[in-house]
């Protein structure tokens, strides 16, 4: 199937693994202009010297889009080597993890500037330069921990609510002016952030960490943890002109594991 986006615009945030990485792999994939954004530089450089796509014009922008003006920094230099920008994906910003009893305000404060104002600045400069244009997709890579409280995922949780919210909202703002906006929620992937969820339970629980890992298996309906891979193609069908009644929409890829609506 033609998803129609070869040779459009895709700037993918969080890009130098994990989702993000695999968003970009899966962008470029079906010929789209594809920047990667990443704080780290060397993180970047090692994601496009293991890309075999990397020379098919995927770019790699070191940006903390926790600051509003490397943000648009970034969005601008993605515009100049790329051109307008027809996608983002937001998948930038990791809320740390943190048993209860190691929580502060502080831990707060960074979660919210971790994930939300992660994806709120380049989005706040990306859709207005799409509603100008007539078009355009935003897919925000938000988590599960929006809808199910966990006692170690507190903070990161609320800034997925708060994402889920803004997305919906956006969604219904920008929609006469041709923006289509929606939200992926995973749940547990095999990437590092499963990982520092594990130690954190580890550390709180007294339990090892092999041992939470094949209980959080256990309690997946379809009896294993998801992949990046898998995540990204919903992205790319989510940004593609097959979606294009598709906007305000959040989809759990949790494997069926939360029991929610």
């Amino acid at each position: 199937m033609d998803l129609g986006l070869t040779d459009r615009t895709v700037v993918v945030t969080g890009a130098s693994k994990g989702i993000g990485l695999a968003c970009a792999h899966a962008f470029a994939a079906e010929g789209a202009r594809v920047a990667i954004v990443s704080r780290s530089r060397a993180n970047l450089d090692a994601a496009l010297g293991a890309s075999p796509r990397a020379k098919h014009g995927m770019i790699a922008i070191a940006a903390d889009l926790v600051r509003i003006d490397e943000a648009k920094r970034a969005i601008d230099e993605a515009v100049r080597a790329l051109g307008p920008i027809d996608v983002l994906v937001n998948s930038a910003g990791a809320a740390r993890r943190y048993p209860p009893d190691e929580l502060s305000a502080q831990g707060w404060h960074d979660a919210m500037d971790a994930k939300f104002f992660s994806y709120i600045h380049p989005t706040d400069l990306v859709v207005k330069a799409m509603a100008a244009r007539g078009r355009g997709a935003i897919v925000n890579i938000v988590g599960q921990g929006g809808k199910v409280a966990s006692p170690v995922h507190l903070p990161g949780g609320a800034a997925n609510a708060a994402l889920m919210l803004a997305t919906v909202g956006l969604a219904a703002a920008y929609a006469p002016k041709g923006v289509r906006v929606n939200a992926i929620n995973p749940g547990s992937t095999l990437t590092g952030r499963v990982q520092e969820g594990l130690a954190a339970e580890a550390r709180m629980t007294g339990l090892a960490e092999a041992e939470l890992l094949k209980r959080m298996q256990q309690r997946i309906p379809l009896g294993r943890l998801g992949t990046p891979e898998e995540i990204a193609q919903v992205a790319v069908f989510l940004a593609s002109d097959a979606a294009s009644y598709v906007s305000g929409a959040i989809i759990p890829m949790d494997g069926a594991q939360a029991s929610v609506i």
